[in-house]
């Protein structure tokens, strides 16, 4: 008798290691260093700190935003049981990763402006107000957007190199 076999999960995996360590987190990292630097006005940091200080919170945000995006990755790929990245369901995994990434960030968002009051909006910030907490409009864009932009270019770049 001769019994298909489950593929073996994403993380023994060796194609999908490399695709998450050398593709997709290196895009990850890009995409979000160039937003943290760009939304930098909308925060009150950029007008009130030392440039010391505001390189010190870009890198801070930045390696934040790396273990908030490699824990919603993770998390979708466990969700949906993924296996070799040739069978990864990318709009499922891009849009489980999106949703973790952007609970995640309502709830820091309002930890750190309402409660802790690490940092500020600049009245540049436009914000959404949900249920009496306003959050900021760019960081929500941030991660809706880059999460599945990251996994795109590195499947992309994964396929032009092969």
């Amino acid at each position: 008798m001769n019994e298909a076999r489950a593929p073996e999960p994403w993380y023994r995996d060796g194609a999908a290691r490399a695709l998450i360590l050398r593709r997709y987190l290196p895009w990850l990292l890009a995409l979000n260093l160039a937003w943290e630097i760009g939304q930098l006005p909308l925060y009150t940091i950029w007008r009130d700190r030392t440039p010391s200080y505001i390189a010190f919170a870009v890198a801070h945000c930045t390696a934040g935003d790396m273990l908030i995006g490699a824990a919603a990755l993770v998390l979708a790929l466990l969700i949906i049981g993924a296996g070799p990245p040739e069978r990864w369901q990318l709009p499922k995994i891009a849009t489980i990763a999106t949703l973790a990434s952007v609970a995640y960030t309502i709830f820091s968002e309002w930890a750190n402006t309402s409660v802790r009051q690490g940092w500020q909006y600049s009245e540049l910030m436009p914000t959404l107000e949900l249920g009496g907490l306003a959050i900021g409009l760019s960081p929500l864009a941030q991660w809706l957007v880059l999460p599945p932009l990251a996994l795109y270019l590195a499947r992309r770049s994964a396929i032009a190199a092969t």
